[in-house]
């Protein structure tokens, strides 16, 4: 089982940042929050930090975790995921080096993606904190 992390970067208007994996990669095309693989010696925040500087050139301040632990395979791939609320520490904006799209989305917009299957209990816990 692959540990991985992901952002729930909120910017300062309340808006999700949510990115359209690249069509050539697995799953492509389908939305996800940005994150990656932890490796070996690191702390999830650490990975996540690590990974959204990759992946969006962004520096973030990373907050608590989401409750929901997401257990998913598709047979090929199996992963633990874990989300974090995340701020980015600067003014900077996400720039997409791996991603097809990048969106700001309301809680609205963000149930109306096509999302990975393993970020929907995610995406559900969110919407749920904005009520």
């Amino acid at each position: 089982m692959i540990e991985v992390v992901c952002g729930i970067v909120e910017a300062r208007d309340g808006r999700i940042l949510a990115c359209r994996r690249g069509l050539d990669r697995h799953l492509g095309g389908l939305w996800e929050f940005p994150g990656g693989k932890v490796e070996p010696g690191e702390t999830g925040e650490d990975a996540l930090i690590r990974e959204l500087r990759e992946e969006l050139q962004i520096d973030v301040e990373v907050g608590t975790a989401l409750r929901s632990a997401v257990e998913w395979t598709d047979g090929q791939v199996s992963i633990r995921l874990r989300g974090y609320w995340c701020r980015i520490s600067d003014n900077a904006s996400p720039f997409a080096l791996e991603h097809e799209e990048l969106k700001w989305c309301t809680c609205d917009e963000l149930k109306t993606l096509d999302w990975a299957e393993a970020d929907i209990p995610l995406m559900t816990e969110i919407s749920a904190s904005f009520r």
